[in-house]
């Protein structure tokens, strides 16, 4: 990766239409990759509804993932925001550069945001360190968006807030409550820490190339209470085995997930969910079987 910083800011800029921007991607014989997931925003009226959506105020830091050709960035730099985009497609990143060049608050990073799939890139994890208190708004591609969120959300100096358009399926699941047919690993790793609400909806035509699929966007605020991240580990440890036996009972996922049986019996005795489903429980309920289970026989990583 690599980072560079753009001039003073200016308020009064032109914005190129979309027309002139895709003119200009396909003057470099631009395509949008689907392996990236690369659709972009179209409506700049939406652009701006997201960033008031997001609730920022003057001077906040704030982290965008996949910033394109900048439709995003532009009115989160207009905010007078320090902001970090990061981009992996080269191309795209020039072209954000050099239409945000005349704005000093925004630096770029030219890279993955995953360096494997549940790890923060180093340059990145570097850059989110140096800051106390940061958001992150984004557009994010449906394959990167699980594992991002719940990354960012176990580094030591996780996000306050979350703003980020979605996929309709992936904000159903994100914001899905115990009990429900959303509900399910990614809802509980992001329920432990976050408040969740589902915003606006979005069409498939207010994106280049158009989706198959609506979108929305979705808000994340962190809550109050702090967990230690040894306790964060056996919760996620939890939650990812017994959600492959969402469906069988309590007691049937633990055993097939690898704890001894009488282990789970002794754990099960005191308290009254023996016979309910993974699926129905609450995320302090899934953190005390964390707490008390220890990690199974087989030390399942």
């Amino acid at each position: 990766m690599s980072d560079e910083s753009s001039g003073q800011v200016a308020d009064d800029a032109r914005s190129p239409s979309w027309r002139e921007l895709r003119e200009e991607l396909e003057a470099v014989g631009f395509r949008p990759s689907k392996s990236l997931g690369q659709n972009f925003l179209l409506d700049g009226n939406l652009a701006r509804a997201i960033v008031e959506d997001a609730q920022l105020c003057e001077g906040d830091r704030v982290l965008e993932v996949g910033c394109g050709p900048g439709a995003l960035t532009e009115p989160l730099a207009r905010r007078k925001l320090e902001l970090l985009a990061v981009e992996i497609d080269r191309r795209l990143l020039a072209l954000a550069r050099t239409r945000l060049a005349s704005f000093s608050n925004v630096r770029f990073l030219e890279g993955d945001v995953l360096a494997e799939k549940h790890r923060i890139a180093e340059p990145v994890k570097a850059a989110l360190e140096a800051w106390d208190d940061w958001h992150l708004v984004s557009n994010l591609p449906y394959s990167v968006t699980g594992p991002l969120l719940v990354s960012l959300t176990r580094l030591a100096r996780r996000p306050r807030s979350m703003t980020v358009l979605v996929q309709a399926e992936m904000a159903e699941r994100i914001v899905a409550e115990p009990g429900t047919k959303a509900w399910g690993g990614l809802s509980a790793k992001l329920a432990l820490l976050y408040h969740r609400s589902r915003g606006r909806g979005v069409g498939s035509q207010l994106f280049w190339p158009r989706p198959r699929v609506q979108s929305s966007v979705v808000r994340l605020t962190l809550r109050e209470a702090w967990i230690p991240e040894a306790r964060l580990g056996a919760y996620d440890r939890v939650v990812s085995l017994v959600f492959q036996s969402r469906r069988k009972t309590l007691r049937n996922a633990l055993i097939h997930a690898g704890w001894d049986r009488e282990r789970v019996s002794q754990v099960l005795h005191r308290t009254p969910w023996a016979e309910r489903r993974p699926e129905d429980l609450e995320p302090a309920e899934l953190l005390f079987l964390a707490e008390s289970l220890g990690r199974p026989p087989a030390d399942i990583p």
